[in-house]
C-alpha cells in the first residue's frame, strides 16, 4: 500500500510538473534594464540619421523584401532619432517631418532604413495606437508631414 502510495505521488508532482511548464508559469521574464538595452541596441546598430519612409498599402511580408507601395513621405531623421529607453520603451526624440510630400495616399506602413538604405524596421501607420502615427493618415504632394508619436516596447511590460 505504502509504495502505491509512493508511485500515485510520483505521478502527480509530475503531472503537475508538466502542467507547470507546459502553462505560461515558466515564461521567460526580461528585467528592465535588460528590455531597455536592447531596445537601444537597435538605435545604435541602424545609426544616426536614418531614412522614414511612410508608404500606402500593405508592407512586404519580410523586411528584406523589396519596398512595397506608394512613397508618400520620406524624411531624414535626427542624428539622435530616439530617446534612451526606460521602463522597456523607447520613443522618437527631436523632430520628424518631411516639409513636402512626395505623393498624394493613404499612409499604411512604413520602413526604416539606414542612411546607406538597408531597412531594418517596418510596421503600421495610424493616428493612435500605431508604432508610428501622423495627424492624419490622408497625404497629399506638397504638404508637410509630421510624426507625432513613434515608439517601440519590448518584452513583458
Amino acid at each position: 500500500m505504502k509504495r502505491n502510495f509512493r508511485i500515485s505521488a510520483l505521478l502527480s508532482a509530475l503531472l503537475v510538473g508538466l502542467l507547470l511548464i507546459a502553462s505560461d508559469a515558466y515564461a521567460l521574464k526580461l528585467s528592465a534594464a535588460v528590455r531597455n538595452a536592447r531596445l537601444d541596441a537597435i538605435e545604435a546598430t541602424i545609426g544616426t540619421s536614418p531614412v522614414l519612409e511612410i508608404r500606402s498599402g500593405s508592407a512586404p511580408a519580410a523586411i528584406t523584401d523589396a519596398d512595397s507601395g506608394t512613397l508618400l513621405a520620406s524624411m531624414t531623421l535626427p542624428s539622435d532619432w530616439m530617446a534612451a529607453a526606460s521602463s522597456g520603451s523607447k520613443a522618437l526624440s527631436g523632430t520628424w517631418q518631411d516639409t513636402s510630400a512626395d505623393a498624394t495616399g493613404t499612409a499604411a506602413h512604413w520602413r526604416l532604413k539606414s542612411s546607406g538604405g538597408t531597412v531594418h524596421l517596418q510596421g503600421t501607420c495610424g493616428t493612435s495606437g500605431a508604432e508610428l502615427n501622423l495627424s492624419s493618415t490622408s497625404l497629399t504632394a506638397g504638404q508637410q508631414v509630421s510624426v507625432t508619436s513613434f515608439s517601440l516596447a519590448d518584452g513583458n511590460p
